[in-house]
């Protein structure tokens, strides 16, 4: 459907839906009837979303405005908000991103706020922000490693395997 996604209500996530396209509508039906209907969007990568087709729990996320995630985030410290901030920030709909926000508030219960605002600096600095990257460092004691120890993978410049640039110019 020109790379655009349509909504349909949750209760029908994972099930076989059949799609009628027109000029100006899609129509989404399920074992013969009709579960959605939207207008057609010719905005490729975009998203049309009914909020009646959210679970409840969705729907009362969205009066929450992005700015109450990332207080709740400060409050931990400047790392976590701005871990907060960058998922918020690549997701299409800034609410696709409260569920793993949330997740990784709950970290700093499980564990400390202490060591979630580590965890989060060090998720920052390696550029891997993510609740699961962030659970595993947790996990594994990483948090509490300085970030100056950050070991670096080096290559060898020669080795018997590297072939080199006259290797491949006796190809022609």
């Amino acid at each position: 459907m020109e790379n655009h996604f349509y909504s349909v209500p949750h209760r029908f996530v994972r099930k076989q839906i059949e799609v009628r396209l027109t000029a100006s509508t899609i129509e989404a039906f399920h074992d013969g009837r009709r579960v959605a209907a939207h207008a057609r969007s010719r905005r490729k990568g975009g998203f049309t979303t009914d909020p009646g087709h959210r679970p409840k729990a969705h729907r009362e996320h969205l009066a929450w405005p992005p700015s109450r995630l990332i207080a709740w985030a400060e409050k931990t410290g400047t790392h976590t908000a701005a871990v907060v901030t960058r998922i918020l920030e690549q997701k299409p709909h800034p609410e696709q991103g409260y569920r793993p926000c949330l997740g990784i508030l709950r970290l700093g219960e499980r564990f400390s706020p202490e060591r979630l605002e580590a965890a989060c600096h060090r998720a920052l600095s390696s550029g891997s922000v993510s609740y699961r990257s962030i659970k595993s460092m947790l996990d594994h004691g990483f948090d509490r490693l300085p970030l100056d120890e950050q070991t670096s993978l080096e290559l060898p410049q020669t080795h018997a395997n590297v072939r080199g640039p006259d290797y491949y110019a006796t190809w022609n």
